[in-house]
């Protein structure tokens, strides 16, 4: 009997309203601890530690197989995952990369709109240009807050420190009506959050593929306007061999003639990275965003439930799969000692819920948290 619902356990992969396939997931993921801190970091499924295997094995053995083959692959499986077209996509390694190239397109004087305490790799790079005007609001104040003026709107889908999702049709709409740009980080947010077309309808996004994407690190997406609207006024500063329309003939001198679509912002891509990430994406077109978004906002409803019993109030952050509880973070060494990974962010606990956690796993964690002090 499980004494926090009164009941048994329901089949862990079984929660309602989804169809989660278990016996895929299983079949990838073997973790030795209660893993729930995809937010930091997502779980490498097996066949993406495979296929780096062999890949790092043909480099060892002097037969290097073709990995830039393997960024194509990737590039179009996360355009399929976010609503573009494959030409609207970059491939790259860092965010932060990508927030400079937009921040170095704007005007001098040119104002962005940000939120409060967002990632830094979201907004650190607007503040380094030193001439333009930033101005961070609450979360959820962001929508309301554009403004005739407002040149950009840069933002992350969901917050890195707490898991609140930002209103994008609102942000969308408000930033139409005063003729703003709109920038999106989905680091927190592809992968599980069915994006609609918001992603599409944006200026510019970017996202790193380690957390919910289940990639390895050194693996980023920039998503830019087409060539016919001009990319979006962004330049390709970090151009090198890989940006030309036939990167073979551009590895001497000056590239003659850049990419006409988006691979024009590529950076040199870390092609053992890339390798896992193709057969990481795939597996997550796989199992469908739709019911991946079911399965961990589910196990996080089923935590925020628990923390009430306990007298524990996170942060509000409805639909998210992720939960922050303040003044918890303190207990992150002992219970990543007891084997449950969790997050410390500002003082708060946080976790992180994927497809490839179970009830048992929120349970877990709740048995090792205290009742809060009356």
């Amino acid at each position: 009997m499980d004494r926090r619902t009164g009941g048994r356990h329901s089949d862990p992969m079984k929660i309602p309203g989804q169809r989660l396939d278990e016996t895929l997931v299983r079949s990838e993921f073997a973790p030795r601890t209660t893993y729930l801190n995809s937010a930091s970091t997502g779980l490498l499924p097996a066949r993406a530690v495979r296929a780096m295997h062999e890949a790092a094995l043909s480099v060892a053995e002097g037969r290097p197989q073709d990995m830039f083959a393997d960024v194509e692959e990737a590039r179009a499986s996360f355009a399929r995952l976010v609503g573009v077209p494959v030409s609207r996509v970059a491939a790259g390694a860092s965010v932060a990369v990508y927030s400079g190239l937009v921040a170095a397109a704007l005007p001098p004087g040119a104002e962005v709109l940000t939120a409060e305490g967002d990632f830094s790799s979201t907004v650190n790079p607007f503040h380094i240009r030193g001439d333009l005007k930033v101005r961070a609001v609450p979360l959820e104040r962001i929508a309301e807050s554009v403004r005739p003026g407002t040149a950009l709107v840069a933002v992350s889908v969901a917050q890195s420190a707490d898991g609140r999702i930002v209103d994008l049709a609102a942000l969308r709409e408000a930033a139409r009506a005063h003729g703003s740009r709109l920038y999106l980080d989905a680091s927190q947010a592809a992968g599980w959050l069915d994006l609609g077309d918001h992603v599409a309808a944006a200026d510019f996004a970017a996202a790193v593929a380690f957390k919910w994407l289940t990639c390895p690190r050194g693996v980023a997406f920039f998503v830019v306007p087409e060539e016919a609207d001009g990319f979006g006024g962004v330049r390709p500063l970090l151009a090198g061999w890989v940006a030309g329309e036939r990167p073979w003939d551009s590895c001497y001198g000056p590239v003659e003639e850049l990419a006409h679509s988006a691979r024009r912002f590529d950076e040199s891509p870390a092609l053992l990275a890339y390798t896992g990430a193709r057969h990481a994406l795939a597996l997550v077109e796989e199992l469908g965003v739709p019911a991946i978004g079911a399965h961990g906002p589910a196990l996080a409803d089923r935590f925020r439930a628990g923390l009430a019993r306990l007298g524990h109030t996170p942060v509000p952050a409805p639909g998210s799969p992720v939960v922050a509880v303040p003044g918890l973070g303190a207990r992150q060494p002992e219970l990543s000692a007891a084997g449950v990974e969790v997050s410390d962010r500002a003082g708060s606990l946080r976790a992180a819920f994927h497809f490839y956690n179970t009830e048992a796993d929120v349970d877990r964690l709740l048995d090792a948290l205290p009742p809060a002090p009356r």
